[in-house]
């Protein structure tokens, strides 16, 4: 259960392994907030449930990535853990606890504002793992 920032030019272009969906998405989730803020200095405070759909997992993984970029950075809150059960109906559905607290800028140290991730470059390969690319636009 890993990422890394791929070579992009302009943005942030990351790739998450893991063992299986649930994680490879709240690793995704980590990378969001890591790429925002240092996540060493934050505690967990206060718990949030969370709600996220999308049609297929691509567009699960888009909306999944949007809704902590909009916690984070509209919302002000600093996610230090996820957890994420995923469930498969007519709608893909993410229903997620995160743990954290308030964002404090000088605290969590801000390094660079997430504008929106973006459909170009993502893919989600299922086989032995579970291999995320996306791209976070800057």
């Amino acid at each position: 259960m890993s990422y890394k920032y791929l070579e992009h030019s302009t943005d942030a272009f990351i790739e998450v392994r893991a063992k299986n969906l649930e994680e490879a998405f709240s690793v995704a989730g980590k990378s969001v907030v890591e790429t925002i803020i240092d996540s060493n200095n934050i505690q967990e405070i206060e718990e949030k449930n969370i709600k996220v759909k999308g049609r297929n997992l691509l567009n699960l993984l888009y909306n999944w990535l949007e809704e902590i970029v909009t916690i984070t950075i509209a919302d002000g809150f600093a996610i230090r853990n996820f957890s994420v059960n995923i469930k498969k109906n007519k709608e893909n559905q993410i229903i997620s606890n995160i743990s954290g607290e308030k964002l404090d800028i000088k605290k969590h140290n801000l390094k660079v504002e997430i504008k929106s991730p973006t459909f170009h470059l993502m893919e989600i390969e299922e086989n032995d793992e579970i291999t995320m690319r996306y791209l976070l636009d800057l």
